[in-house]
């Protein structure tokens, strides 16, 4: 038996996929596509995982402590978003509207919400406006482009790049205040 989505669900994603369709048309642009799947990579865990490494780079002694936080939030995290996302069962974008939405880019799993891309993201540029704010330049607009491009490459609504950028803050909030 299908799990089901719950009924709110249904209802955002009839909101949300003309949002979607439009920014998945401007992939006819050759580089944006190319910017889209190149930030959505980076997303994966190339990106966190160099920013993590650094952390002795950047901050001495005190850079093998930030790793281990910074990791073990990761992990707390990635066990959190794999629980919301195999309970409340929201499909693709690429999934629901098929016909309308062209997939430029394999998803991984079926469902769509929360974005743990965007979760991450967000979780990973809360910690460097903490310890290193001066990567700031560089990191706000990685993580805005991986956010859109959850979006643009057809993987994710809009709300769900919303939650999981909340979620993502939420955490590392949380992980900021247990080490403080």
């Amino acid at each position: 038996m299908k799990p089901r989505a719950p009924a709110v669900f249904e209802r955002l994603d009839l909101l949300e996929w003309h949002l979607c369709r439009h920014l998945v048309r401007l992939n006819l642009h050759r580089p944006w596509l190319a910017a889209l799947r190149l930030a959505s990579r980076l997303g994966d865990w190339p990106a966190w995982v160099a920013l993590i490494l650094i952390q002795p780079l950047l901050h001495g002694q005190r850079g093998g402590w930030l790793m281990a936080q910074y990791t073990a939030t990761a992990l707390v995290a990635i066990v959190v978003y794999r629980l919301i996302k195999t309970r409340l069962c929201r499909e693709r974008p690429i999934i629901t509207f098929k016909h309308a939405i062209a997939c430029t880019e394999p998803a991984r799993d079926r469902y769509s919400f929360p974005s743990g891309h965007t979760m991450h993201a967000v979780m990973f540029c809360t910690f460097t406006a903490t310890h290193a704010p001066w990567l700031l330049p560089g990191i706000v607009p990685l993580t805005l482009l991986i956010a859109l491009s959850r979006v643009g490459l057809g993987l994710h609504y809009l709300s769900d790049v919303v939650a999981g950028a909340m979620i993502g803050y939420g955490f590392a909030l949380a992980s900021l205040s247990l080490a403080s």
